[in-house]
């Protein structure tokens, strides 16, 4: 998994706790226990995670490492399709439109 320094670059100096544990703890730590999940399933956890929660505006970010750790069209087509009934038709759309121009 490559660094990531998100964190630091966008909230370092506003919120410099903040920015370290999202790039050291979250994405350093947590994203890069592999032989506990693969990146594959981290992804798809957390794209369905954001998805029901609404979090659209990390989706977009999650959803193109999603496709880099190995999630196909299919897949994140079913996924979203299952979602649907669970989390509402609403998000389901928002998520759809989002992953078209990603995965075409």
């Amino acid at each position: 998994m490559e660094k990531q320094t998100a964190g630091h670059e966008q909230l370092g100096e506003f919120a410099p706790k903040f920015a370290e544990l999202n790039d050291e703890i979250l994405f350093g730590e947590v994203w890069s226990r592999e032989k506990e999940l693969s990146a594959h399933e981290r992804s798809v956890i957390t794209i369905t995670a954001l998805i029901a929660g609404g979090n659209f505006e990390q989706l977009n970010f999650h959803m193109a490492k999603g496709k880099e750790n190995g999630i196909s069209q299919e897949e994140i087509s079913e996924i979203i399709t299952h979602l649907s009934f669970y989390v509402g038709w609403p998000k389901a759309w928002s998520a759809f439109n989002m992953a078209k121009e990603i995965w075409e």
